[in-house]
């Protein structure tokens, strides 16, 4: 039943804005990583946002920097369908634990994992360094940089962003802020002068 209201609630926009379930393919990710926030798009329109957290390394694709990637990539796998929340997974594989939020001392990876790869050159390397959205534990620390390069979600958000999105979906991780109000009017007067 649940599951059922969240795919409910998930289609509402599409229907405000005139798109149809099958257009689904046109969801886009934009993670700002000033604002650590991660935007679900369906074409110009903002669905959803969520609290995030990338690396407090920093921005780059170097082999062990533990940075995050900047520019293009796309959700290369969906991993963790179904799993419990707090589910714990280590190379990518559950190891039948589940570990409690906030648990102290603990910081594996939790819930879901969408895989990242780069398209372009400067980040190329996200693949083979295992960069993913993934549920954390810390949630504690949602909404500053504390990741050692991946994009950190609250488990429930990245169950409900797992729903939401398919594989091949495009994420955008940029170094700008997104103005979600800005985006909504600028598509009102779109709309409203055709």
């Amino acid at each position: 039943m649940i599951k059922r209201l969240r795919l409910f609630l998930t289609l509402i926009p599409l229907f405000i804005i005139g798109a149809s379930p099958a257009s689904a393919e046109s969801r886009s990710l934009r993670i700002s990583v000033p604002d650590q926030r991660l935007y679900l798009f369906q074409g110009d329109q903002v669905v959803s946002s969520y609290r995030v957290s990338t690396s407090q390394f920093g921005l780059g694709d170097a082999r062990g920097s533990y940075t995050t990637p900047l520019g293009l990539l796309e959700v290369s796998a969906k991993i963790g369908q179904g799993a419990q929340p707090g589910t714990v997974f280590k190379g990518c594989r559950k190891t039948g634990e589940i570990c409690k939020v906030n648990a102290r001392g603990r910081d594996p990876i939790v819930t879901r994992i969408l895989r990242l790869r780069g398209l372009e050159k400067h980040n190329s390397s996200a693949s083979s360094r295992g960069i993913y959205i993934h549920g954390t534990p810390e949630e504690r620390k949602i909404g500053r940089r504390a990741s050692y390069g991946c994009v950190r979600m609250k488990s429930r958000d990245v169950i409900e962003l797992f729903d939401a999105i398919s594989v091949g979906t495009k994420v955008e991780i940029t170094k700008e802020r997104i103005n979600p109000t800005r985006l909504a009017q600028r598509q009102s007067k779109v709309l409203s002068s055709g």
